[in-house]
């Protein structure tokens, strides 16, 4: 491919609404441009790269027995009712009708077709295990779109489904998959961490997600280096010390005036955050479509986990509580708690504590009452809870429950994910198999998906500096960037050489355009193609052409912490075998020899 003819102008200067700098870097180097709210056009070099990032894909999932299909990206909704996820899910699917009033939906993932597809193709324990897998563009209304590729609506995803006759063949298939997303991260250059994550509204039993830990990701981590130990902070657990509040004393009611928070309380009644059972209130749906408040009892020095209380309180979808829901459940906003309020108040309201909060004595909590609070609280004698679980949020410095070591907390990008999902969708469209004694079982099912927009996202975030991006060579869209300095002879053995170098299967970029040095070098590395190859008049007189690595290797701890790679100067008639062993040393850093 020639520069010249190129769709895909650079840029001089950073997009105002562009974050991250991966993402700048992407807009100025002509590799995507926004269409509207997480809708990007991926341009020619945008493209050749996904296609890269899609072949190690398909590569890794075909070597542990993936079937590639395809299957619609339109829904009836009547399969996602079998399943119960139309209602479940929230406006983040993307729901219409058609001419004929038939509702439908734009697919961000496949189970239910999947387990209705195995319902009519699988009978025989025969035919299983099976894995199948496709890659296609999916729709999701998110809305908060955001970090460029990172947060779209619409996304290219790789995603599989592995069926077994049981449990311990799911396992098997899980592991498998772990393993080869592994490898298909390391193939990319990107590390990764695998923390265990929510199942969330896929359901199922277990699940994990490989995470990009990086400042730009929204989702939070809480990792342990002693143990191992790697979480997202939704189901992240962590030890929990008992504090010594003293005897039990009895309930009294002190006056706060003006005092509303963990802080001003605190020092005004001069005991410790730790003494504070902070409430923290949410308007909760269950799953038949009815609003209940929910009221989180959590120590006042931590923060309650959403995601914990979510599934506490047996509701699906959970959100901060307006003053008007408070005041309706007869509890007063800023000094609102479960103590004081009568059967049929109390009924009303679902309340999940904390297991310290049932494992100390003597709480001060909100009294119901403006600038008032009852001091020596006692779950089980003055409220109650339905639920007495892992409520709290972890924190950074809390302490690991194996070593008890400090876990740290860091921000992280979710770039993949898997699930242990069990018979969930299988015994919804009754997907089921005789087996060798002519018993019908429900068909075992995993999901595993990997956001290829997301990947690119985050390798550019990874491999740049400030001089622009530097592509891993297993992903850039040309191993090597050649450009032509000087007059015309030195473009027509530039234009000899990039047709030899295609000749011997080498995938290059050619810059032939009629502009100044500083531009073609200057665009060389914003583009970040691994290996740059300059063809000048003064090498030419001199017989050399030179050879230059964007960046010395792929394995840094950061953008921008690398060396430079050594320019080298190889004879002109060596410039195809010289440049040829220097790809292949690309490849091999990363790949192995």
């Amino acid at each position: 491919m020639d520069v010249s003819t190129l769709l895909g102008t650079t840029l001089r200067q950073t997009p105002a609404d562009a974050a991250p700098v991966g993402h700048q870097l992407l807009l100025r180097a002509g590799y995507v441009r926004q269409l509207g709210s997480g809708l990007f056009s991926l341009l020619p070099l945008a493209w050749r790269a996904m296609r890269r990032v899609e072949q190690l894909l398909r590569e890794e999932v075909q070597a542990i027995g993936g079937q590639e299909l395809s299957l619609p990206v339109v829904h009836p909704a009547e399969v996602w009712r079998a399943s119960g996820r139309w209602d479940a899910v929230g406006s983040e699917l993307l729901r219409f009708a058609d001419r004929r009033g038939v509702e439908h939906c734009l697919a961000m993932t496949h189970e239910e077709v999947v387990a209705k597809l195995v319902s009519s193709e699988v009978s025989s324990w025969r035919q299983l295990p099976q894995l199948v897998f496709q890659i296609q563009t999916k729709f999701r209304d998110e809305p908060r779109a955001r970090g460029g590729l990172i947060r779209v609506r619409e996304f290219v995803m790789k995603d599989s489904y592995s069926l077994d006759r049981d449990v311990q063949g799911l396992h098997r298939q899980y592991e498998a998959h772990r393993r080869a997303y592994l490898r298909i991260f390391e193939r990319c250059a990107l590390p990764v961490v695998v923390v265990a994550s929510d199942t969330g509204m896929m359901g199922g039993d277990e699940a994990h997600e490989f995470m990009f830990v990086s400042d730009v990701g929204e989702d939070r981590l809480a990792l342990c280096e002693a143990s191992g130990y790697a979480a997202n902070l939704e189901v992240a657990r962590f030890r929990k010390e008992v504090v010594d509040h003293g005897p039990v004393r009895p309930l009294r009611k002190v006056a706060t005036p003006g005092a509303r928070t963990i802080a001003q309380v605190s020092e005004q009644l001069s005991v410790p955050a730790h003494q504070l059972a902070k409430h923290v209130l949410y308007t909760g749906v269950r799953a038949d479509g009815t609003e209940v408040l929910v009221v989180a009892v959590v120590r006042g020095d931590m923060d309650a986990n959403p995601v914990a209380v979510r599934q506490l309180a047996g509701v699906v979808e959970l959100e901060a509580a307006e003053p008007a829901a408070i005041r309706a459940a007869a509890l007063l906003p800023g000094f609102a708690s479960a103590v004081g309020l009568s059967a049929t108040q109390r009924s009303a309201l679902v309340v999940v504590a904390d297991e310290l909060i049932a494992a100390c004595t003597n709480w001060v909590v909100g009294a119901n009452e403006p600038d008032h609070h009852l001091m020596d609280a006692q779950l089980g004698r003055d409220f109650t809870a339905d639920v007495v679980g892992p409520v709290a949020l972890a924190y950074d410095g809390a302490l690991d429950e194996a070593s008890g070591q400090p876990l740290r907390v860091v921000r992280g990008v979710e770039v993949a994910n898997i699930f242990q999902l069990g018979t969930t969708y299988t015994d919804a469209f009754g997907a089921s198999f005789l087996d060798e004694q002519g018993v019908a079982r429900p068909v075992v099912m995993g999901s595993y998906g990997i956001g290829l927009g997301r990947m690119l996202a985050c390798i550019a975030e990874h491999h740049r500096d400030e001089r622009g991006l530097a592509w891993p060579v297993t992903v850039a869209p040309f191993p090597v960037q050649l450009v032509a300095l000087g007059r015309s002879a030195a473009r027509d053995h530039a234009r000899t050489l990039a047709e030899e170098l295609r000749a011997a299967g080498v995938g290059v970029l050619l810059d032939d355009r009629d502009v100044g040095a500083g531009v073609k070098l200057t665009d060389a590395d914003l583009r970040g193609l691994p290996l740059r190859v300059v063809v000048g008049d003064r090498g030419l007189a001199r017989g050399v052409v030179e050879l230059r690595r964007r960046l010395r290797t792929w394995r840094h701890e950061g953008p921008g912490t690398t060396e430079e790679g050594q320019t080298v100067e190889v004879p002109v008639v060596q410039a195809v075998p010289a440049i040829e062993r220097e790809v292949a040393a690309l490849f091999a850093e990363i790949e192995g020899a």
